[in-house]
């Protein structure tokens, strides 16, 4: 598997899409938390309002809260990396490399497992993206605070599985589909209207069970930042049920997950080269 990942990382470091997409990502996650945090700000500098509001909110961006606030917003543009997913495995049919690979001596399941290796280098790089710009934030938002740096570390695994699993549906779509243009336009229209509509419908006519969606179950281990969960009585106990039901939503990710590359190494053995 090492050898694999060697080989891929050559292969993705030579693709320009690789570094457009890492640089989008590093100017856009910061950009993202730098628009909630002049939100937090204008709410807290309000002066009828200033202390009671900082009492009430705390510092979403200062140690310990900037490692979910920031996983929190972040998670919204995990469709950046999705795309280069996509793009990774559908150029590996469009430009003939996976019969190349096998020619060269590659087993089928070589293949599946560089393409997996793809994505695990996608999501770790994503995921140190996602820590630095955590960790600038905290130590910005509040030197105070630094003692505490060490609290709800958890939420950096937590974006990783949550980066890996929804990657891992782009590159199932993508691999089945292998048109780049098509998958991508069917992974957007469903990961932005599809399932967004699905789960608020759901939510009012069918007791919730739109938490069981594909992507809702990975975005459910993140649960909204703790300084908009805690907005009034009925969001309070909103919010403690989200964070009740990381683990569930950790384990189902992981079946999810699992179940996607089965299914893609079951294809691969039987699909016509």
């Amino acid at each position: 598997m090492l050898s694999l990942i060697k080989i891929e990382w050559l292969k993705i470091k030579k693709y320009p899409a690789f570094w457009w997409m890492l640089g989008i990502v590093t100017l856009t996650y910061p950009g993202i938390n730098l628009m909630f945090y002049y939100v937090y700000q204008d709410i807290v500098s309000e002066k009828n309002t200033r202390g009671i509001a900082k009492l009430f909110l705390g510092n979403p961006f200062a140690f310990p809260e900037t490692w979910h606030s920031v996983a929190f917003f972040s998670s919204f543009f995990i469709v950046l990396p999705a795309i280069l997913v996509i793009m990774l495995v559908t150029n590996e049919y469009n430009y003939r490399t996976h019969r190349q690979n096998i020619i060269d001596g590659w087993s089928r399941n070589n293949f599946i497992s560089s393409k997996l290796a793809d994505v695990l280098i996608v999501s770790l790089i994503v995921t140190i993206v996602y820590l630095l710009t955590a960790l600038s934030y905290g130590l910005y938002a509040d030197t105070s605070t630094i003692n505490r740096w060490a609290e709800q570390l958890q939420y950096i695994p937590l974006f990783y599985l949550q980066t890996f699993a929804q990657l891992s549906i782009a590159f199932l779509l993508g691999y089945i589909i292998r048109k780049a243009f098509i998958a991508l336009g069917i992974f957007l229209f469903y990961n932005i209207v599809v399932e967004n509509i699905g789960v608020a419908w759901l939510k009012y006519k069918a007791n919730d069970i739109g938490e069981f969606l594909p992507f809702e179950i990975s975005d459910r281990m993140i649960p909204v930042a703790s300084f908009i969960g805690n907005f009034g009585k009925d969001a309070k106990e909103g919010y403690d049920r989200a964070v009740a039901a990381i683990v569930p939503h950790v384990l189902m990710t992981i079946a999810l997950t699992s179940l996607i590359w089965l299914i893609c190494y079951r294809i691969h053995k039987r699909r016509d080269l």
